[in-house]
């Protein structure tokens, strides 16, 4: 159950933001001694896979809170960010960390699950993410954009880190999550539909 939730919890991360909780992964395994990643995910912590991925991170960063470069950002992020999923939840799932002593007793014959199971959760958090953005984009002309992507950023940083230490916090803190979004779902889509009332009846009105 505690593999699970780690997993969960750096998949719907890596739906937030594809590189975070694949840096940290790489870093935990590279600076706690509590943290070992399994053997066929420990290039994480390699110096190559480090910098690429730490320079991948900053770069999504930036482009996120840029208005229209944003939207582009989650095109194409509609790839990256499930497979990092697959990669977290396999990665996080299998590892030997604070709550895990025994990485090898987690879908032992079906090492495939974890890595679907951690796409499938990117995938929906990702799209619950650029649909809300759109929506949120339309309403304040972008300016919504840079507020909401370091509020992403931190809800990232925040389930990868309590995922690898932590993990019933981060179980919490994706329930948070949960009903944030819906919650603001919500409330765009009703400001959309009172916008577009108010503009059909300014058309009647002239």
């Amino acid at each position: 159950m505690i593999e699970f939730l780690i997993g969960t919890s750096l998949a719907a991360s890596a739906g937030l933001n594809a590189w975070m909780p694949l840096f940290l992964l790489g870093l935990a395994d590279r600076l706690l001694p509590s943290v070992v990643l399994p053997a066929s995910w420990s290039w994480l912590s390699s110096d190559l896979a480090l910098s690429i991925l730490g320079g991948l991170l900053l770069l999504e960063v930036v482009a996120d809170k840029i208005p229209a470069l944003d939207s582009l950002n989650d095109v194409i992020q509609s790839i990256l960010r499930p497979a990092s999923g697959g990669i977290a939840f396999g990665a996080g799932s299998g590892a030997q960390t604070i709550a895990i002593d025994d990485p090898a007793a987690f879908f032992t014959d079906n090492a495939w699950v974890p890595v679907v199971s951690g796409i499938a959760i990117a995938l929906v958090v990702h799209i619950a993410k650029a649909t809300a953005r759109v929506a949120a984009n339309t309403v304040t002309g972008g300016l919504a954009a840079p507020v909401l992507s370091t509020a992403e950023d931190g809800a990232s940083f925040m389930l990868a880190i309590t995922a690898i230490v932590i993990p019933v916090v981060a179980a919490l803190l994706l329930v948070g999550l949960v009903i944030v979004v819906v919650v603001g779902a919500r409330r765009l889509a009703r400001r959309r539909r009172e916008g577009g009332a108010g503009q059909s009846a300014g058309r009647v009105h002239t």
